[in-house]
């Protein structure tokens, strides 16, 4: 499905990725983790076309979408939830559920997107995504119209930040459910409950590819570190 070739890049004369080289199949749940600051999150913008490397190749079923702008690449089933999602003023969640799954649809199955995500959908169906929403409720939102499009590959940059502890115990069911569809999830994270779902664990260091594993504990083991942290409990 999606393979990268030597991707590297280089920011304010930083090696931030050097020669990256990974392939992820159909219907898998891949976890990228590592230190912070060892280039996670600019992979996952790479292959989603926020940025642009300064080496290698990008293939997606197949064909080269190394220079394909992220519009492009979200018609040929890429999406991506943010680490700080953005704000639609004037525009509802019910809009935006319906924009994002492409199809009409009525409240009583968005309001059950929305109560898998952790948020009250009679609270929440009608309210506009503005400035009154929190960082974790615009989050929950994302994740719910992420879940929706059904894509063939879906990328989250750690979407368990800034949730409480409920809602982040109903995004392990999400993340589950998306795992049965066709397709493939990529998920940026250090939490040791969606390291635990994963079936392939890569761990990244330096900007480079230092383990891949299938168990969280091998890469614990081999490198006599925890790279887990302990889900803190934070008010959305």
């Amino acid at each position: 499905m999606l393979e990268l070739k030597d991707i590297s890049f280089t920011r304010n004369n930083k090696k931030i990725l050097d020669k990256i080289n990974l392939k992820i199949d159909e219907n898998q749940l891949i976890v990228i983790t590592g230190p912070n600051g060892s280039g996670k999150s600019t992979l996952s913008k790479i292959i989603m076309g926020i940025e642009n490397p300064d080496e290698g190749q990008i293939l997606f079923n197949g064909e080269n979408i190394t220079n394909l702008k992220i519009n492009e690449r979200a018609r040929k089933g890429i999406s991506f939830a943010f680490q700080q999602p953005v704000k639609f003023k004037g525009i509802t969640v019910y809009d935006l559920i319906k924009l994002s799954a492409e199809k009409e649809m009525k409240k009583m199955e968005a309001c059950n997107i929305l109560s898998k995500v952790g948020l009250c959908a009679k609270e929440y169906i009608d309210r506009e995504v503005n400035s009154s929403l929190s960082g974790g409720e615009l989050k929950r939102i994302e994740i719910a119209l992420t879940a929706v499009r059904n894509s063939k590959l879906t990328i989250f940059d750690e979407p368990e930040a800034g949730i409480d502890l409920w809602s982040f115990n109903n995004l392990i069911s999400v993340f589950e459910e998306l795992r049965k569809k066709e397709g493939a999830i990529l998920i940026i994270s250090h939490q040791e409950r969606i390291l635990n779902i994963a079936d392939k664990i890569i761990l990244i260091k330096n900007g480079k590819i230092e383990q891949i594993a299938k168990n969280k504990d091998d890469i614990i083991g081999n490198k006599g570190q925890a790279i887990c942290c302990k889900l803190k409990k934070e008010d959305a």
